[in-house]
């Protein structure tokens, strides 16, 4: 809160008497501060003070009174109200210009109080809850006087100070030490203070303004005041430094403003002088020239003298501050430079000046780089000063440039509509290498820069291109299609140029904004391809024809769905309704538009595979609502060539768009589908009379024995159904049936071609998908659930024994089938509505499990370079084909994970994934690491146990190597990448203890129980055999909480013995290590420093189960002590003692059998840092 400013002042008598003056705190107003705008009339005027503050409080009865009370006194009486500086800044801008007008009359009256008066308020508009003590200076041969200027810290008092020089008086600011807390005006949060800081720049302007016709020349005002603020912007509090380098720069750009005006006065005066000294002796009034003589004169001094006031705040503020450790400040100073360059060119718009901004592009910050991109822009944008800058340009283009790069996107994004702003006002600044390199952030995935960018590439190439001479009397037709070819023609180079062939996409996006016109005319761009040219150089060549047909489906798919696209941020995620509107009609547009053309362009290039795709895909963006029966025809027209397509070529990806399309025209939607669906069930039904002819003949004897060119019509007519299948069901004819025989004399006689079992395969799981989405939506009896179950029963065998057909194609096409199926039906089961009755279940058999883990390490898990650096090659070529395996092979293991995530397969048969986590880490470790935390998302302790079931399954292998004598092979890991792996795994736990306690508990209790199984602690001398697997457990350490590391410790005794801990042998070093990982509970202490220090010092077992810190010891049968409680997740705040309590042992230690060692019975205790966690965990 602000607290009322006490009046302290005393009466001005004489030179040297002091004057303090309270100045107001940083908060928000007082209440009595507020009852006052509340008691203002209803008219809103606000009654200011006539005189300063300082002139009032001479003529008051009590000096020392509280201005606060003498306030309510004159609201009781009706009297003027009391309104400070400062109060008219915070309330507003109505009662500003008032309030300037009343402080010019009273500093005309009597200077010096209202000065200070000013004072004191730029003191409170720092924030500052001080007092100001002013006291004049006179002698100005004091030599001592700058020594006692200082700025320190009364420790005694608990105040820091500042006295410092503004003639003619030595200031004193006394204040708390907590000012610079970061707590001050123009920082503060709230919407009171959120426009605190334009009303205090337009109170500075409004000053200089109104002061600039009568005392702003008087050597007094101004000179105190950029005394005072260039000393309280020297000062090492943040608050008066931030508040006066705002207030100096602020002053110069107002007096900026004056000295324009006094050169438009001086330049009026000029040419009035050289009229009348034009005029002839006999008209001339000598005295009259004399007068406009002096008051040129007069001019040019004053404006001399307002030159060296804005050099002096130019040196005394901005050279100290520009470079000043607070951001804001520094941006402050490189807004108000340009601006100031802006608006007085003659002075600062000069290498002198422009150095700073140029030096300051280079700022960590991205506000100070921003400012500094933004007043250039201001600067070049005015040809007459741009001309000015050309050393500055040619300095600092480089880093111009470099700024595009900026990782700060809003910076990158001004920077390139600088380099515009610099093209479009000097053509040859920038040459054609540069133009290369910015034209290239078309491409960028952020959609802000790629579509500056957009603007730049079409305004330098595309808006106006070069059209020949030779269309002059031409047609409006023939002008708009050379306009258009041309435009397309230097797209084409530039597209050509940048060798990004696969991106067109992104380029139509970054040009949609700026280049939406050429894009959205798809009646000019289609004409370049269905029109005859009117001349042979208008002719398109195959790769220009190809960029059109890549912008036109670019263009429809932007108009149709909009900017977002793969891998680009577009920082905008909600579509208004205008733009949602404007896509609606754009929708409409191109649908109307090639209904038309499309079947013209189908003909046209039906023998050209590749193109044909592209325009296959149009259809799917059709507004199917939006036309009404008159395109019926159109839509005929264009499912003729749908149907000629589909039936000249059977390549995937043409029947794969083709297919989508009739989906698209067949939709319940769609106006037009009592055309479409006939039109598709006609072209079905030939593919499946087709089909079934040609196995009827060929598969008579039971075998498949068929020439080449009946094999070809075959596959291909299943390639066909195989694609329709896929995009909708065709279950009612009968497709599952009829390609069945062909997987069933496949896998008992082999035979077919490789080509047409995978896809026979790829075609029967489509049907099964089918029949599985009918499934879920419960439009299946009982017997056809039946039915559905023995169909997937059946082709599951199949897919098992095509796993380990000869050819590597089929037996991945089997297994990507199995696993899409399964993961289906486990699906099915979660879907299932318990109202039907029973869900009909389908378990794979064991036998199956074991043989698609067996696929998965023999097809994913080798490779010439396991370490994970296959992908890495010299060869360019070797490299494509290396990445192309890569990604096969990330395929079929994503597939299984998928398998192990849905439950389809056990949980543990995911321990052989994990095992390779390490080994494969550069490959597949991202998929490893999903797995891993999928599976403990479904069950927390069963993916521990997958866990510790995989490193000791390592263990064994590697030790029964160990103890063969052999060699270990390269398939066995050794010691060293175990541990490794037990420290990975340790790291997928994260940072959430509480969380993963349980899991964390489970993993060291059966590793202590795999250790010690059948160890007998009187009778073994010998350490167990499998004791450095507790080396590995101890990679899960540092994971347990403090108390569970006792826990587990007084585990680890019921099973080893204090005897057998304490042993100093070489044999039980696992042992002395893991013991120690669980003691080592200090910050910062490991287990090698545990043990270092243990080997010196023998502590008994109840000085190892204390620590340092305890504050007190509790019994274990204390009735007093209330039940643990369980934390919540993210719950990290302390109970109190009462509350807690450390658990020595868990439940399930009461259940092991009896052991001879030591007994538990010792006290529980509770530390200081195990307070937060203390609850049971399952042993």
């Amino acid at each position: 809160m602000i607290a009322e400013p006490t009046l302290l002042s005393r009466s001005v008598q004489k030179e040297n008497s002091t004057v303090d003056v309270s100045s107001c705190t940083s908060g928000n107003h007082s209440a009595g501060v507020r009852n006052e705008n509340r008691q203002k009339n209803v008219r809103g005027k606000r009654k200011v003070r006539e005189g300063s503050e300082n002139a009032k409080r001479k003529h008051s009865k009590s000096s020392n009174g509280s201005l606060g009370r003498a306030e309510n006194e004159q609201l009781k009486n009706r009297d003027i109200e009391a309104v400070t500086l400062f109060e008219v800044v915070t309330m507003g801008r109505s009662a500003m210009q008032a309030v300037v007008d009343d402080w010019i009359e009273a500093y005309i009256m009597d200077r010096e109080p209202a000065l200070l008066d000013l004072i004191s308020f730029f003191i409170q508009c720092s924030g500052c809850k001080g007092v100001v003590t002013a006291e004049m200076f006179q002698s100005k041969e004091d030599t001592d006087v700058m020594s006692k200027m200082v700025e320190d810290l009364d420790e005694s008092s608990g105040l820091q100070y500042k006295k410092f020089l503004a003639f003619p008086w030595i200031l004193t600011v006394t204040w708390p030490m907590d000012i610079d807390s970061g707590e001050y005006p123009l920082v503060m949060s709230g919407l009171y203070w959120k426009k605190f800081r334009s009303h205090f720049c337009e109170f500075v302007s409004v000053l200089v303004a109104q002061c600039q016709y009568s005392v702003i020349f008087d050597n007094y005002l101004l000179n105190t005041l950029i005394s005072l603020l260039t000393e309280l912007s020297a000062s090492c509090v943040r608050a008066f430094r931030h508040t006066c380098t705002l207030a100096a720069v602020k002053l110069l750009s107002a007096l900026v403003n004056v000295a324009l005006s006094l050169s438009v006065s001086v330049d009026n005066s000029q040419r009035l002088y050289e009229v009348e000294l034009a005029k002839t002796s006999s008209k001339r009034v000598s005295p009259r020239l004399e007068r406009i003589q002096r008051k040129i004169t007069e001019l040019q001094d004053r404006k001399l003298e307002t030159e060296d006031m804005m050099d002096a705040i130019f040196k005394g503020v901005f050279l100290k501050r520009y470079r000043d450790v607070i951001p804001e400040i520094r941006a402050i100073c490189m807004e108000e430079l340009t601006v100031w360059m802006k608006l007085y060119s003659p002075v600062f718009l000069n290498d002198t000046y422009l150095k700073y901004v140029g030096w300051m592009m280079h700022d960590k910050q991205p506000d100070v780089r921003l400012k500094c991109v933004l007043g250039l822009q201001a600067l070049y944008q005015d040809v007459h000063l741009s001309s000015k800058m050309d050393l500055f340009t040619s300095r600092f283009k480089e880093r111009m440039i470099s700024m595009t790069l900026d990782k700060d996107h809003e910076v990158a994004v001004q920077a390139m509509r600088l380099l515009m702003v610099i093209s479009q006002s000097c053509d040859d600044v920038l040459s054609q290498d540069d133009y290369k390199h910015i034209f290239q952030f078309v491409y960028c995935s952020h959609r802000p820069l790629a579509a500056t960018a957009g603007e730049f590439l079409y305004g330098r190439m595309l808006s106006n291109p070069a059209v020949p001479q030779s269309l002059v009397g031409r047609s409006e037709e023939d002008k708009c299609r050379a306009l258009t070819l041309a435009r397309i023609r230097a797209l084409s180079h530039f597209y050509t140029e940048s060798q990004l062939h696969q991106h067109v996409l992104y380029v139509v996006d970054s040009l949609w904004d700026s280049g939406g016109a050429l894009l959205k005319d798809w009646a000019s761009l289609t004409s370049l391809l269905t029109a005859q040219p009117p001349s042979q150089e208008q002719v398109l060549s195959s790769a220009e024809e190809a960029l059109v047909i890549e912008i036109l489906l670019a263009s429809v798919r932007q108009a149709a769905e909009g900017p977002p696209l793969a891998g680009r941020s577009t920082g905008k995620k909600v579509i208004s309704t205008k733009e949602k509107r404007l896509q609606t009609d754009d929708c409409t547009m191109l649908t109307e538009h090639f209904l038309k053309v499309l079947p013209e362009l189908l003909s046209k290039y039906l023998e050209d595979a590749e193109k044909l795709t592209s325009f296959l895909k149009i259809p799917q963006y059709f507004q199917m609502d939006s036309c009404g029966d008159e395109y019926t025809k159109a839509v005929q027209a264009l499912l003729a060539g749908l149907d000629a397509a589909v039936g000249r070529h059977s390549e995937a990806r043409l029947l794969e768009e083709a297919a989508r399309s009739y989906h698209s025209l067949c939709a319940e939607d769609s106006r037009w589908q009592q055309v479409s669906v006939p039109a598709m069930d006609q072209l079905i039904q030939r593919w499946t009379c087709t089909l079934e002819k040609c196995l009827g003949e060929e598969l008579s004897d039971g075998a498949f024995v068929a020439d080449e060119e009946r094999k070809k019509e075959i596959l291909t007519t299943l390639k066909k159904l195989t694609a329709f299948n896929n995009a909708q069901d065709l279950s009612k004819w009968g497709i599952y049936e009829l390609v069945s025989k062909l997987l069933v004399v496949d896998v008992q006689l082999g035979g077919l071609p490789v080509e047409m079992t995978t896809e026979a395969l790829r075609c029967v799981c489509c049907c099964i998908l089918w029949n599985l989405n009918k499934f879920v939506e419960g439009t299946t009896s009982r017997e056809s659930a039946l039915h559905q179950r023995n169909q997937l029963r059946a082709f599951c065998e199949k897919c098992h024994r095509c796993l380990s057909h000869a050819e590597q194609l089929v037996r991945e096409q089997a297994f990507m089938c199995l696993s899409d199926i399964l993961v289906a039906h486990n699906y099915q089961l979660q879907m299932w509505d318990p109202s039907a009755g029973a869900p009909v279940l389908y378990t794979p058999e064991p036998k199956l499990q074991k043989s698609l883990l067996s696929f998965v390490l023999e097809h994913v898990f080798t490779s010439p370079e396991p370490d994970g650096h296959s992908s890495r090659g010299s060869d360019s070529e070797c490299g494509v084909s290396r990445l192309e395996d890569l990604h096969r092979r990330r395929n079929l293991l994503a597939a299984y994970c998928k398998l192990i995530v849905h439950s389809v397969l056990e949980m543990s048969m995911a321990a052989e994934i994990f095992k390779q986590y390490v080994k494969y880490y550069n490959d597949f470790g991202d998929i490893i690491k999903e797995t891993l935390n999928r599976t403990r998302q479904m069950d927390k302790i069963e993916s521990a146990r997958t866990l510790v079931l995989c490193l000791q399954q390592l263990y064994l292998r590697l030790k029964q190597e160990q103890d063969s004598g052999n060699t270990c092979s390269s398939a066995v890991q050794t010691y060293s990448s175990i541990k490794e792996l037990a420290r990975r795994f340790s790291l997928t736990f994260g940072w959430d203890q509480i969380k993963f306690r349980e899991s964390l508990a489970m993993i060291h209790r059966d590793g202590i129980e795999f250790v010690f199984q059948g160890f007998v602690q009187e009778s073994e001398k010998h350490s167990p055999p499998n004791i450095s697997y507790l080396t590995i457990l101890s990679e899960f350490s540092g994971k347990l909480l403090k108390p569970d590391k006792k826990t587990i410790y007084s585990y680890l005794q019921r099973f080893a013995g204090e005897q057998t801990i304490n042993n100093r042998e070489e044999c039980w070093m696992p042992l002395i290590y893991y013991r120690a990982s669980l003691q080592g509970t200090a910050e910062g202490e490991d287990a090698v420093s545990f043990i270092s220090s243990d080997t010196n010092k023998q502590p008994s077992l109840t000085n190892r189960s204390k620590s340092p810190s305890i504050r007190q010891a509790i019994s274990e049968g204390d009735p007093r002590l209330p039940p643990p409680c369980i934390e919540t997740k993210g719950s990290k705040q302390l109970k109190s003692l009462e509350e807690l309590r450390v658990i020595e042992q868990g439940p399930a230690l009461r259940e092991q059998p009896h052991c001879d060692g030591p007994s538990d019975s010792q006290p529980r205790t509770t530390t200081d840092e195990v307070d937060v966690d203390t609850v049971e965990i399952d042993i």
